[in-house]
C-alpha cells in the first residue's frame, strides 16, 4: 500500500469521528456546553469536531471517550479485533466506585456499583431524576430508601423503582455493598455527572 492509499484510509477512519461523536453526545442528552466542561475543551471545538471541520488529535479524542465512557476504538471506528471482551474503567463519583459492564452509547447500561462502608458513606440526601432503576445486590447489605419507605436488601435481591421518586441507596453496615444496576441515560448522567455539579 502506498502512503497515499494509506493517508486516505486515516482520513476516511477519521471522517466517521464527527458522527459518532455528536450521536454519543446526543444519546447522553448532554449539551456541547456540559461536554465542555466534562472534558475541558471549548465548545466551539467539539462543533467544529463534530461537523468534520476540524481533524481530532489524541489529546482530544481521550477526554470525550471518557466523558462519554466508550473505548477511544468506539470513537475512530478501529477495525474489529474479534475481542469481545468489554474493557472495565471504574470510575469513582460521590463516594462511590461505578464499574460500566456495557459499552454502547444510549439506551440501558449495566454498572457495578460498590457503596463505601456506612461509616464512609456521603451524606443521607435523597436524589430525584426522571427513569427506572434496577438494582440486584451481589455482596453486603444495602440500605435502599425510597420516599417515606426505607429497606434493608440482602445479597441475591433485587429492588425497581421510579427514579421521580425521591430514593437513596447505601451500605447498611461496616462492610462495602457490590450491586449490579441497570439504569437509563437519565439514571447514567444523575449517577456519572461529576462531583460538585
Amino acid at each position: 500500500m502506498d502512503s497515499m492509499e494509506e493517508h486516505n484510509g486515516a482520513g476516511d477512519v477519521l471522517a466517521g469521528v464527527g458522527p459518532r461523536l455528536r450521536a454519543l453526545r446526543q444519546a447522553r442528552n448532554a449539551t456541547l456546553a456540559a461536554l465542555a466542561d466534562e472534558t475541558g475543551l471549548t465548545a466551539s471545538t467539539l462543533s467544529r469536531l463534530e461537523n468534520g471541520k476540524l481533524r481530532p488529535t489524541l489529546e482530544q479524542l481521550l477526554p470525550l471517550a471518557r466523558a462519554h465512557g466508550v473505548p477511544l476504538d468506539d470513537l475512530v471506528a478501529a477495525p474489529p479485533t474479534g475481542d469481545p471482551r468489554v474493557h472495565l474503567r471504574p470510575v469513582r463519583r460521590h463516594g462511590l466506585v461505578m464499574v460500566p459492564l456495557t459499552r454502547r452509547a444510549g439506551g440501558i447500561q449495566a454498572y457495578k456499583v460498590i457503596y463505601p462502608p456506612v461509616d464512609r458513606a456521603p451524606t443521607l440526601k435523597l436524589q430525584v431524576h426522571d427513569g427506572y432503576e434496577w438494582f440486584y445486590v451481589l455482596n453486603g447489605i444495602v440500605r435502599f430508601v425510597l420516599g417515606e419507605q426505607e429497606f434493608q436488601l440482602g445479597e441475591g435481591e433485587a429492588a425497581e423503582f421510579d427514579t421521580r421518586v425521591p430514593h437513596w441507596i447505601g451500605s447498611a453496615d461496616s462492610r462495602p455493598a457490590e450491586l449490579l444496576a441497570l439504569f437509563g441515560p437519565q439514571g447514567e448522567r444523575a449517577h456519572l455527572e461529576p462531583s460538585g455539579n
